[in-house]
């Protein structure tokens, strides 16, 4: 005889908001159920290994899905460990073991928020009514005889009745709406679909029932036949698998540099299987919402396919996939934002990440090389608002400099293990491209003396050095600034204090005519080839930081520089001459600034105006 019982009032709250405002996304109750059938397949096992009896050897726990496109009927049937009468009206009707009451206490209006919280509450079946006129749930608890059929249409009130069944587990019958986001979910390829995006590494297997017209049979094949490879034992699998798994979860081909597998154990439970490409991913200097992030799994039960919270943005080349016990199938990315548990998550992702680059640096430079080339711009982004991992990207940073070859590259640890014992500090120059800076006078001191000077010609290097001070105690020092200075003899001290006296009439002559554009101008000692240079003061922007505020809509006041001359450059020399006897010298201060304008890279603000003046000077006797 039929038992009819009201929802309780929160119940019912649950129920209007799940078929009138709550779930857009409405694929997500298939997700839902495949997962509690899922559950109750394990709970059926863990139970079988006190009670053997409960679970035959013979039994395969399995799922299983049949959809009718003519009654717009949906099944979904498991052997589970089932309900009685008493489990239904428990986990059905009342709110003693579901999360309803507390679900609806944190319901906030916000359809978005609000539809990520449903299976943090378990009370995901309800999710079937999105689509659902009906629905019935036909089940039999292991170990006992009698069956029970449970049955609503979504108002107000069930009904329980007796039902003979045959086996333990539980089948739900779901009546679909006649609406066409519903009816369509009575279709074999939409089921196929939403099966492989959501379950397919569920561990039990999922079967499709289909009727084939034609032949007017059934045919039923597995949905999930490919395994969880992260879930196994690093041990057990083979490089090949490992290659292939790169395929299914990158989807842009060639094989991986590198990858990290790991399960961890403790207060959190989650594997991890993380790649690195060998060649960088479309796009990926841009850190645009089309970069791709990790793929977030929770109990073999897809999530999310850009999971950008797993990750720094500085790491977004990564590939792969983690799998946590920890968190609830809805995970909203507003909860993951503020999750201890994902904090975890990406803390454990970026060391694996840099301790697997780290080990390619130092085993494989050649492989470490290329991998440079293609996203070394990328992981410098990690010097920017990222106090924790700083160490590790400096041993990580990879740079040419005035002594590298063609194909080389130098790191930290190399280039202070090859300093000269007079060098105290670590030498670099920033440029928009290596000519640019190859050819750049600030180098001619370092030169000389043997000192090594690092090239930075990366958009984000100005960045970056706001960041990295200091390596192995070596503070970094700009060749551009112009408080660079070098241990002298006396007899070098006294030369330059020479020059300094004999070129100051024309220094002043050409600060005079160079106010506009010099803050000073003086003689230097760093010089060796070149006539001048231009270099700022400390705490002053350089001239390639001042281009890409202005490539970005930034003016910045613009600062004026100091003009350094070469006492020893015959041009200098005839200028000199010129200054003291009084002669007018014409263009020679307009050319002098534009060639130290030049050989820094930069731009001449009136191009025109500098080659007039350079004729003059070709022309002048």
């Amino acid at each position: 005889m039929s038992e009819k019982m009201e929802f309780q009032t929160e119940v019912r709250e649950l129920l209007h908001l799940m078929i009138h405002s709550l779930y857009s996304n409405k694929e997500i109750f298939l997700r839902e159920l495949v997962s509690n059938a899922s559950d109750a397949l394990d709970k059926l096992r863990f139970l079988s290994i006190a009670s053997p009896s409960l679970l035959p050897s013979d039994v395969e726990l399995k799922i299983d899905i049949s959809a009718n496109d003519e009654t717009k009927i949906l099944t979904i049937e498991d052997n589970g460990v089932g309900m009685n009468k008493e489990d239904l009206i428990q986990n059905l009707g009342t709110i003693a073991r579901s999360g309803t009451k507390n679900f609806l206490k944190s319901i906030t209006g916000d359809e978005k928020r609000d539809v990520n919280l449903i299976g943090q509450f378990g009370v995901g079946f309800y999710s079937a009514f999105m689509v659902a006129s009906k629905v019935e749930v036909h089940s039999r608890k292991a170990g006992e005889e009698q069956g029970y059929q449970w049955t609503s249409e979504g108002t107000g009130e069930f009904s329980i009745d007796e039902l003979p069944k045959e086996k333990n587990g539980t089948k739900i019958i779901i009546y679909l709406k006649d609406e066409d986001d519903c009816k369509n979910f009575s279709q074999d390829w939409q089921i196929r679909s939403i099966v492989r995006k959501y379950s397919e590494f569920v561990t039990h297997p999922i079967y499709i029932h289909s009727l084939d017209k034609e032949k007017k049979e059934e045919t039923v094949e597995r949905l999930n036949e490919k395994p969880a490879l992260w879930r196994q034992s690093a041990k057990s699998i083979e490089e090949k698998q490992y290659k292939e798994f790169y395929e299914l979860v990158s989807h842009e081909g060639g094989e991986p540099l590198a990858w990290s597998h790991t399960h961890v154990e403790g207060a959190q439970e989650f594997w991890s299987l993380l790649y690195i490409p060998s060649k960088a991913p479309f796009g990926i200097r841009y850190a645009s919402e089309q970069s791709r992030g990790l793929k977030l799994y929770v109990k073999r039960v897809f999530i999310m396919d850009d999971c950008k919270e797993l990750l720094p943005n500085w790491l977004r080349f990564a590939r792969g996939v983690i799998d946590t016990e920890d968190l609830p199938l809805n995970v909203s990315r507003e909860i993951l934002q503020s999750n201890k548990i994902v904090a975890s998550l990406k803390k454990h992702a970026t060391k694996k990440i840099l301790d697997t680059l780290q080990s390619v640096a130092n085993d494989r430079k050649e492989d470490y090389a290329k991998f440079w080339v293609e996203m070394g711009a990328v992981l410098k982004e990690g010097f920017y608002m990222n106090w924790e991992f700083l160490d590790e990207l400096k041993n990580l940073l990879r740079f040419k400099s005035t002594k590298t070859g063609e194909n080389e590259f130098v790191g930290l640890e190399e280039y202070v293990a090859r300093m000269p014992e007079s060098q105290k500090e670590i030498y670099y120059i920033v440029g928009e491209s290596l000519p640019a800076v190859q050819g750049s006078p600030h180098l001619e001191a370092c030169k000389s003396r043997g000192y090594e000077v690092l090239f930075l010609t990366d958009t984000v290097d100005e960045f970056m050095m706001q960041s990295l001070n200091e390596f192995k105690e070596k503070k970094f020092h700009d060749v551009a600034l112009g408080d660079l200075e070098f241990e002298k003899t006396k007899e070098e001290e006294q030369a330059e204090q020479e020059s300094k006296k004999n070129y100051e009439k024309l220094c002043e002559t050409l600060q005079k005519v160079l106010s506009e554009e010099v803050s000073e101008v003086r003689v230097s000692s760093r010089l060796k080839d070149s006539p001048c240079m231009l270099v700022r003061a400390a705490g002053g922007m350089g001239a390639h930081m001042e281009k890409l505020m202005s490539l970005q809509g930034m003016e910045m006041p613009k600062a004026k520089r100091i003009l350094e001359i070469n006492p020893e450059h015959e041009i200098c020399k005839n200028l000199l001459q010129k200054a003291e006897a009084g002669d007018d010298l014409g263009s020679y201060p307009t050319v002098l600034y534009g060639q130290a304008l030049l050989a820094e890279g930069s731009v001449l603000p009136d191009p025109s105006a500098f080659v007039s003046a350079m004729n003059k000077v070709l022309l002048s006797k």
